[in-house]
């Protein structure tokens, strides 16, 4: 389930770039963004089923830099790490002892922090407007244009400084919402966070993408 609602959530993350310049969640989005080159914060997620049920809940930490990097690690309750390094995505479920990879492709590169970092236009392949203010944030709503979505509504909301919560609804009705905090707008960050090197001994699923950069071990 956290695989899921993660991949799905770093496809359907670069509709931030789309909203509409008149919504006046696109101000507090460009004044966030201005000048950023790299992200660092906190992240708590909790999945509901279709009824409303909390299913599932986790947190941990993520990190972005321009133009296509992330590291997004869950702390609980099961450790996974997943890190884009330009040319691969990899997904490491510590628990399992495997290692998933694919080739990263411009909409798994995406995150609610690289789009702030490299905003694109995507507004002609999604459906963009304002969402009823709530809970004292100002809201955006998002749904594909695409022949077959991989999500049914997106939902991002910004408090005065940042982007502080999303909310997504799957094709199978479930709910996955992030709460973000303690933003770090361009902080020093290890370049060796955005390589990873399967750890000795794990299974690997999928072949990687020829690197165009070197690859370091990852340390956790």
């Amino acid at each position: 389930m956290l695989k899921r609602s993660i991949l799905l959530l770093l496809c359907a993350l670069p509709l931030l770039a789309a909203v509409a310049a008149e919504n006046p969640a696109r101000a507090r989005l460009d004044a966030f963004a201005s000048g950023l080159v790299g992200l660092k914060g906190d992240f708590r997620q909790t999945s509901y089923s279709p009824d409303g049920e909390a299913a599932e809940e986790s947190h941990g930490t993520l990190a972005l830099q321009a133009p296509r990097q992330f590291r997004w690690q869950y702390a609980d309750p099961y450790p996974q790490l997943i890190v884009a390094d330009g040319d691969n995505v990899w997904i490491y479920d510590q628990d399992l002892d495997q290692v998933s990879v694919r080739a990263q492709s411009a909409e798994e590169a995406q995150s609610p922090l690289t789009v702030l970092i490299d905003r694109g236009l995507l507004d002609r392949d999604y459906v963009v407007s304002a969402a009823p203010d709530r809970d004292g944030l100002q809201w955006l709503q998002l749904g594909s244009r695409a022949s077959e979505p991989s999500f049914k509504q997106v939902q991002i909301g910004f408090d005065a400084r940042a982007p502080v919560r999303m909310v997504m609804i799957d094709l199978l009705d479930n709910r996955t919402e992030w709460r973000f905090s303690h933003w770090q707008k361009n902080p020093r960050l290890d370049p060796k966070w955005f390589h990873f090197t399967p750890p000795k001994g794990v299974d690997v699923v999928g072949t990687p993408a020829l690197a165009k950069t070197a690859v370091f071990p990852i340390r956790n």
